[in-house]
């Protein structure tokens, strides 16, 4: 079994920028003309949710949003895909975060 530390193992803020960080990682690589403006705007959203400033009502909803944009058009790229997962990964993990109310989330 691997020893490696799990997404669900890291703090809400952490998980949130590694979302952030999958979703910064696929700006410079080639993707279906569909899928850029998607994962442009999800980069965008990705980065609002790691304002500390953000309230929980608000990070939520921008969380929900984010979750549309990761399905949207294929983006015909393997190295594109593995990060829309890892990041897929990273949300679900902070929205369990967010909903077990382990954290004092904002």
């Amino acid at each position: 079994m691997d020893d490696a530390a799990s997404p669900t193992d890291d703090d809400l803020p952490t998980l949130l920028a590694s979302v952030q960080d999958h979703l910064d990682a696929t700006a410079e690589l080639p993707v279906s003309p569909d899928a850029s403006p998607w994962l442009g705007e999800a980069a965008a959203v990705a980065e609002q949710t790691t304002d500390p400033a953000l309230d929980r009502e608000a990070l939520v909803t921008r969380l929900d949003h984010l979750e549309q944009l990761l399905d949207g058009p294929s983006p015909d790229n393997s190295d594109v895909e593995a990060h829309l997962d890892a990041a897929r990964t990273a949300l679900d993990a902070a929205r369990a975060r967010i909903d077990s109310g382990v954290e004092d989330t904002r």
